[in-house]
């Protein structure tokens, strides 16, 4: 596995693993509990230590799986690093403050080890980072970032902070680059944050790409492990791709151990 290592001592994988729609999409779906059980697990059994997952994910019962999974798989929790997200609806300060302890009780921990505005909102940055700063000085939330941020939001929020944000989870893969015209990587990669790639395979598309898919032979790897390799690649750039097919969450682990050319790395970015 590869990390980055961020200047405050923090330590985070490059490849971590995503929970959208595991156990429903906006609501629960109850009928797919022993799946998404099965998934996150064997995700922990194989070595996966980040989870990110969201108040939203099926409206909170994806983070009660997640402490299910955790509780079956025996892997001790400060062994993980869990990332879970605010959701738009619980910005003012209280509204925060409670939905944090509601992903805690969720979550069965104590803390959090990263937590993000999952969108921004009407709410003014100012009243939900005064929650977001109470919550980190009472440890518990350890690390703060956001989600869906443009360039001038992350700016904001850096302001605001008494912490450091961690991140910015944004869309970002092969041929979903706008945070990259945009200047938001590299202002990232800067300035110490962390770029997190979500939908990072374009929920397996990217593999049609016949560039990727040359590359991927050569290495034989499969091209879905390539893209990710690619992002990966980049300093400041971690993904969290999402599956529930146990092969599928094994290739994705796999791929932090792809050591990409600079030449095969550069004609992917094109």
């Amino acid at each position: 596995m590869k990390y980055e290592n961020l200047p405050y001592d923090l330590t985070i994988p490059k490849i971590g693993y995503g929970t959208w729609n595991v156990g429903g999409g906006m609501s629960p779906d109850r009928s797919q509990e022993e799946r998404a059980l099965k998934a996150i697990r064997h995700a922990l059994d194989i070595g996966y230590t980040h989870i990110d997952t969201a108040e939203m994910y099926a409206s909170g019962y994806t983070e009660e799986l997640v402490a299910r999974a955790i509780r079956q798989s025996g892997v001790p929790r400060q062994r993980l690093f869990i990332t879970t997200k605010l959701w738009t609806n619980n910005l003012r300060y209280q509204d925060a403050l409670k939905a944090c302890e509601n992903s805690l009780r969720r979550l069965d921990s104590d803390y959090i080890d990263l937590y993000l505005i999952h969108w921004p909102g009407d709410v003014p940055l100012k009243e939900t980072f005064r929650a977001l700063n109470e919550l980190h000085a009472e440890r518990k939330i350890l690390h703060v970032g956001v989600s869906n941020f443009d360039l001038p939001m992350l700016k904001e929020a850096q302001q605001l902070c008494n912490a450091p944000i961690v991140t910015n989870q944004v869309p970002y893969s092969l041929h979903t680059r706008r945070y990259e015209r945009n200047g938001m990587l590299a202002f990232c990669q800067q300035h110490d944050i962390l770029l997190t790639a979500y939908t990072p395979v374009e929920k397996g598309r990217v593999a049609q790409d016949a560039t990727l898919r040359e590359i991927a032979a050569k290495y034989k790897a499969t091209p879905v492990q390539i893209a990710l390799a690619w992002l990966i690649h980049q300093p400041r750039v971690i993904a969290i791709p999402m599956s529930q097919n146990p092969k599928h969450i094994e290739e994705n682990l796999q791929a932090a151990d792809l050591d990409l050319e600079e030449g095969d790395f550069n004609l992917l970015r094109g």
